[in-house]
């Protein structure tokens, strides 16, 4: 397994060991020993799963205090633009955007930590993006930032006509809004 630092504090790009043959592939998702090897110390008590369309951009979700949560992403199925926003007040990052592709023939898996919202966009037919997450979900906690917030400027890579989002999504206020 292949971990590589961001410029954000605790956010990491993996990359697990693949072995192919003429029968396919293996790796592990998700292995806890290689993880604290890797100094990825996070427990992991649920998971979540969701399928989505050519052109849905899902986000961008975080959870307050006590309640925050890292999440470890992949994808399952197709291929999304994935974006993490570090909202950690005092941070050098803090305001800015994170954005990688990722799909099931990259086998990338994002660690986003504790403090980031996170989003993503699909840009293939379909996908089935999966997550593990250290803290359950809390509806009372949960919170979020509009996908085209203009201080953000995140490219989801798809023209403005083919992004379908949630009426829910449309309506979350703006990063000024939020941490002014």
């Amino acid at each position: 397994m292949k971990v590589t630092e961001t410029e954000f504090t605790g956010l990491l790009i993996i990359e697990p060991d693949v072995y192919a043959d003429s029968r396919g592939y293996f790796f592990e998702s998700y292995n806890f020993s290689k993880m604290k090897d890797n100094g990825i110390l996070t427990q992991f008590v649920q998971d979540n799963q969701s399928k989505s369309e050519y052109g849905v951009v899902r986000g961008l979700h975080y959870q307050v205090n006590p309640f925050s949560q890292a999440k470890l992403v992949r994808v399952i199925e197709g291929i999304i633009f994935d974006v993490a926003v570090d909202l950690r007040e005092g941070s050098s990052t803090f305001g800015k955007s994170f954005g990688i592709e990722m799909s099931s023939e990259n086998n990338i898996q994002l660690m986003i930590p504790k403090g980031c919202a996170h989003g993503f966009s699909v840009l293939s037919k379909n996908a089935i993006v999966f997550y593990k997450c250290d803290v359950f979900y809390n509806p009372s906690t949960e919170r979020g930032i509009r996908y085209d917030d203009p201080d953000l400027c995140i490219d989801w890579h798809l023209k403005a006509d083919e992004i379908i989002v949630s009426k829910k999504d449309a309506a979350l206020p703006f990063f000024r809004e939020s941490f002014s």
